[in-house]
């Protein structure tokens, strides 16, 4: 008897929406400077004042999970950044990340917090981004996620300004972030100088890392880069 081919249904399963995957340099967080394949996938159902890929919203083509796991190993590196838009905005990133983990790979989710990340395997280093007043998306945290973050994970606060900086101050406080995994204090590149804001944290000692992002600095936000 002939194999039946699977259907749609069976076919969408194992498909995700994608933008783009490049190879470049993490530019933030605690893998920054290593060259890192980026899995870019499209759609977000935030819309933060700064954001820089909007490019990833819309469009994108659909891609066979084993067609990007083969992609990605053409590159060649050890670490891989699955990023958007949201990236969990699709349901089918946990099983993305999975097999990226399975497959051997050093594995980071930049995720925006506004999505439960109970489900995202253990072996991914997740990197929130608590959403501040600036953002214009302050009402999109899931506040719930912070419970569920370990030593393997990252916090950032993309600031805007004096406000967003007293805002993530008192938030790192009440829910003793830094006590859980590594925070991270970054300029909106556009509205808050970098000087500024190392100034403020080194004055209040905060345990926080203070953040420039490399690739904004070496290739001025140029997509695939």
């Amino acid at each position: 008897m002939a194999a039946v081919a699977p259907g749609p249904a069976v076919a969408a399963a194992d498909r995700l929406r994608i933008t783009e995957i490049f190879l470049s340099l993490q530019g933030e967080a605690r893998d920054a400077g290593w060259p890192t394949v980026f899995v870019r996938l499209t759609g977000c159902p935030l819309r933060c004042t700064y954001c820089d890929t909007a490019y990833a919203f819309h469009g994108g083509e659909w891609r066979e999970i084993d067609a990007i796991l083969a992609e990605v190993a053409r590159h060649g590196v050890r670490h891989v950044c699955v990023t958007g838009g949201e990236p969990l905005a699709q349901k089918r990133c946990l099983a993305l990340l999975s097999r990226l983990c399975d497959a051997g790979y050093r594995v980071s989710l930049e995720t925006s917090g506004a999505i439960d990340i109970a489900g995202v395997d253990p072996r991914v280093s997740r990197v929130l981004d608590i959403k501040t007043p600036g953002s214009g998306e302050l009402a999109r945290n899931r506040w719930e996620n912070l419970a569920l973050l370990t030593p393997h994970d990252q916090v950032k606060f993309v600031l805007c300004g004096r406000t967003d900086y007293e805002w993530a101050r008192e938030v790192l406080h009440r829910h003793a972030l830094h006590a859980r995994c590594e925070v991270l204090f970054s300029p909106s590149k556009s509205e808050l100088a970098a000087t500024e804001l190392a100034d403020w944290i080194v004055a209040d000692r905060l345990p926080v890392r203070f953040q420039l992002q490399l690739h904004k600095l070496l290739w001025n936000d140029e997509p695939g880069r």
